[in-house]
């Protein structure tokens, strides 16, 4: 086989298995939306409509608990991860510790990173049942909170080692304290880090593992921060499995309001990356 006939194999290789990732993915949220859009159409009051009180056994009512329970278990476990994993992130950058100090803290990051979701909510129900307590909305919180941390701390730690040395030689030049330089640092790298905050709160929304034990999967509305939740995925896996139909046919809904909300979330993503991109040099 000569050079340009094993160029143009790769060539097609590589166009193939984009072809491959683009229509298994256009497959799975056209299904998704084919089947749920069609619920959500004929009956679009279903998530705006709270549970009946036989409502996984007949269908009756709709899935605003689980709605309701996914914003108020994700919403602010996504500010203490993205505070925690911000002030990590700064601290691994050159001011603040050394590159020996700094290689140990991503070691472990990487394995957090790695680590399956449903091991963080095992951790989390080990606490639960050390402390004498019960699965409830605050420790569907704190679950996945942790979950989301090294998420969020990666790509902070990524935009901030990519913003221009100049930035900091300009600050520290002008007689910048490490603070002050700090905070024009973060400025400059406010695309990447929130674009790792909102797909931290994309992963957050959408996973099953970590809250399968932590938040109480309730098919109540969720009346406080000990009371038992339930989220939308968990909801999907619960009536996916039902023998009635009508309740089968609120996951494809629960479905489609999800997948709807993970797109939304991309897209602001990218539009709020190219607002924030200003504040980088160079950016428009």
């Amino acid at each position: 086989m000569d050079r340009y006939t094993e160029q143009r194999l790769f060539g097609l290789l590589a166009r193939a298995s984009a072809a491959l990732i683009v229509g298994v993915l256009a497959l799975v949220i056209g299904v998704t939306i084919y089947r749920g859009g069609r619920v959500f159409i004929t009956d679009p009051a279903v998530v705006i409509t709270p549970p009946g009180s036989r409502y996984m056994l007949d269908g009756g009512g709709g899935f605003l608990h689980a709605v309701l329970g996914s914003l108020f278990i994700v919403v602010p476990a996504t500010v203490i991860a993205m505070v925690l994993s911000l002030s990590t992130a700064i601290y691994l950058q050159s001011d603040y510790s050394s590159e020996r100090t700094s290689d140990v803290i991503n070691m472990f990051l990487n394995v957090l990173w790695g680590t399956p979701p449903i091991v963080y909510g095992v951790f989390v129900l080990t606490v639960i049942i050390a402390v004498g307590a019960q699965t409830s909305l605050i420790f569907g919180i704190v679950a996945i909170a942790i979950f989301q941390y090294p998420i969020m701390t990666r790509y902070a730690d990524e935009a901030l080692q990519s913003a221009p040395d100049t930035v900091k030689e300009a600050s520290y030049g002008l007689g910048a304290t490490r603070i002050e330089t700090m905070r024009v640092t973060v400025r400059s790298a406010l695309p990447g880090i929130i674009a790792g905050v909102i797909m931290g709160f994309a992963r957050g929304i959408g996973d099953a593992a970590t809250v399968l034990f932590t938040a109480g999967r309730s098919t109540q509305m969720p009346a406080g921060p000990f009371d038992p939740a339930t989220t939308l995925p968990i909801l999907i896996f619960e009536q996916a499995a039902s023998f009635n139909a009508e309740v089968r046919s609120h996951a494809y809904a629960a479905s489609f309001v999800l997948i709807v909300a993970v797109l939304a979330l991309i897209v602001a993503s990218k539009l709020l990356a190219g607002r924030y991109a200003r504040f980088t040099p160079g950016g428009r």
